[in-house]
């Protein structure tokens, strides 16, 4: 029989935000405020003992697993999660988090090789979904699709049998654009109207690009597709709505501080992008909730050959909202991530990130 101990979920507090009054001087009554947790799960189909050697075997079994997940969601108390690597969602998911008074919207990555996806859930009593798009990166293809097919065409014809033998090349040829882009990562946005206690629109994105550091200029590539079909999506819901709605976007951007897809998400705020080659600015404005108020943490991925930060929570700053509390995450000496991740504290080799929002009658 085993002896190691079951996985006790470590969660910490949200802790408030130093001059946030200062910032702001709007009383808990007088504004919208709500709660927005991003967490990468991890996958139970990617959860195996040879890929996880340090973690407790134990900690890894789903009936464990799931319990942990289920017992960090419900003390934080979120009023939307934006969760990652989603698998049994409709077997374990959605009637969990509904018994928790939550409902939920779901995209399965692209596919048949993966199964699991992002998931956005939210408490009906807090918001009501009016609108919702997927994001599916693979649509990316689409633009080099009709070269790639004339191409294919004029080598039939000159080529004759060989094509035969060049339709079974190794299907990760990454020279080719078509293999190169399609990761099969997808994304989700939805457009929530929160009624109390006044009418606002909030439009909440939950996606998980690609990870591959080789394969950055693919991550950027998503990026930017995301931010201009964000963009979209919110000209849309501002027409149909005839409002000035509030954006949030958040997620596992497989990207560390810094690097040329966080510098792209953050360009379109007047922030410098020096990591990106090309001049180039986001079309929808956004500053990362840790960064305004305590600094990006030290890290949300813990693992033996990586641990650094890859989750973020972002929003489209304007005078009427504003971040007033933060998710406190774990120093790196801290007892319960000593040992790295999954173990017998965090179901995840992610750290759950989260902000607390507050949106003003002053639009």
């Amino acid at each position: 029989m085993s002896t190691n101990p079951p996985v006790e979920p470590k969660v910490r507090r949200f802790e408030s935000v130093e001059e946030a009054d200062d910032m702001h001087s709007i009383s808990k009554s007088d504004g919208i405020r709500f709660r927005l947790v991003s967490y990468n799960i991890l996958a139970q189909v990617y959860v195996k003992s040879s890929l996880l050697p340090h973690s407790p075997p134990a900690c890894l079994k789903w009936k464990a697993r799931s319990h942990a997940i289920l017992g960090v969601l419900k003390k934080l108390e979120a009023d939307f999660f934006c969760l990652q690597e989603v698998d049994e969602y409709d077997s374990f998911y959605r009637k969990n988090m509904d018994s928790l008074g939550y409902s939920g919207i779901y995209i399965q990555r692209t596919g048949q090789r993966k199964r699991d996806g992002c998931a956005i859930f939210y408490k009906p009593s807090c918001a009501e979904l009016v609108a919702k798009e997927r994001i599916e990166y693979n649509d990316l293809l689409d633009s080099v699709k009709a070269d790639s097919v004339q191409e294919t065409e004029t080598s039939n014809e000159s080529k004759g049998d060989e094509h035969a033998k060049d339709s079974r090349k190794d299907s990760r040829d990454l020279n080719d654009p078509l293999v190169r882009l399609k990761r099969d990562c997808v994304g989700i946005m939805a457009a929530f109207k929160i009624n109390k206690p006044f009418h606002h629109v909030v439009i909440v994105a939950n996606t998980h690009l690609y990870w591959d550091p080789e394969l950055a200029d693919v991550k950027l590539a998503q990026a930017k597709y995301l931010l201009s079909r964000l963009d979209q999506f919110r000209t849309l819901i501002s027409n149909e709505f005839e409002c000035t709605p509030s954006l949030l976007l958040s997620g596992d951007f497989n990207s560390i501080p810094g690097d040329k897809v966080y510098s792209y998400l953050v360009s379109g705020n007047g922030k410098p992008a020096e990591a990106i080659e090309e001049e180039v600015e986001a079309p929808v404005p956004l500053c990362s909730a840790y960064e305004v108020t305590r600094g990006e943490p030290k890290f949300t991925n813990c693992t033996p050959g990586f641990t650094n930060t890859l989750d973020y929570i972002f929003f489209s700053p304007s005078d009427f909202i504003k971040p007033v509390s933060i998710l406190q995450l774990p120093e790196p000496e801290s007892p319960d991530v000593v040992g790295f991740l999954p173990n017998n504290h965090h179901p995840s080799d992610h750290l759950p990130i989260g902000a607390e929002f507050e949106i003003s009658r002053n639009r």
